[in-house]
């Protein structure tokens, strides 16, 4: 099964057709993981809204060992994120999309992974390439779809290094500025430990990225966030066409 992670201004998926929710139980939480079954043309996906249904839970205190365990205990073998981000390289002004193969991760103090308790033996999983390939280029495939059915074209990147901060706070141009020398084309605050969950959990893991701003320093002024907000808005009728390709791939 396909699950759907969605990150900001994506808290439901319109355009499917929900069937059902399921709450599941997990080691990594009290409260079981609510995550809503979806369908399109009799495919059916799992969503599960990252920041919870109201957008209340912040990067930093996201459950992220529950919610991968949720998914992967309701069957699902492939996961695809979709996260607002900050856009460092030059192609990645507002508006445009990334599907990101690399990722440096700046985040700590976060439950970052399965292998810490009760082990027979130390366990390491391989992350060289942290998104999963065939995923991604059946990511890139729906997008490029989407992008010839629409009206509008998007500038789609294919590939690039995802910087994962701490959060919740936006970053400074300082630390942009570190970050694009660290070879960042984009950043945000959620892909890991997720990504590397999915990973140890033998999930396949791709991102569908979306540039809600310039990063901090790249443009004159401040990061204003009704202006995030319009970005994230209007990019999200595109996300549900790629996710409704997606599911048809």
């Amino acid at each position: 099964m396909l699950a759907v992670i969605g990150g900001t201004g994506l808290s439901e998926v319109n355009g499917f057709e929900s069937v059902g929710r399921k709450r599941i139980y997990t080691p990594y939480a009290e409260k079981r993981v609510w995550v809503e079954l979806l369908q399109y043309r009799n495919n059916t996906l799992a969503f599960l809204p990252r920041h919870g249904k109201n957008h209340v839970i912040p990067p930093h205190k996201v459950n992220y060992r529950a919610n991968l365990w949720a998914l992967h205990k309701l069957g699902v073998t492939q996961v695809v994120a979709v996260n607002a981000v900050g856009g460092i390289h030059e192609n990645l002004a507002p508006g445009a999309f990334a599907i990101p193969d690399q990722i440096i991760d700046y985040t700590y103090g976060r439950s970052a992974t399965y292998f810490e308790e009760d082990l027979e033996s130390v366990t390491h999983i391989d992350f060289t390439n942290p998104f999963a390939e065939t995923l991604r280029r059946t990511l890139l495939d729906s997008v490029n779809a989407a992008n010839k059915a629409s009206n509008r074209a998007r500038l789609i990147m294919d590939g690039g290094v995802y910087g994962c901060m701490q959060g919740p706070r936006l970053e400074t141009a300082a630390e942009v500025s570190k970050l694009k020398q660290d070879g960042c084309d984009l950043l945000g605050m959620t892909a890991m430990p997720e990504a590397a969950l999915a990973r140890e959990l033998g999930m396949g893991y791709a991102m569908l990225a979306l540039s809600v701003n310039w990063a901090a320093g790249l443009f004159e002024g401040e990061i204003r966030m009704e202006e995030i907000t319009a970005v994230v808005e209007d990019g999200m009728d595109f996300v549900v066409c790629v996710l409704q390709s997606l599911l048809q791939n």
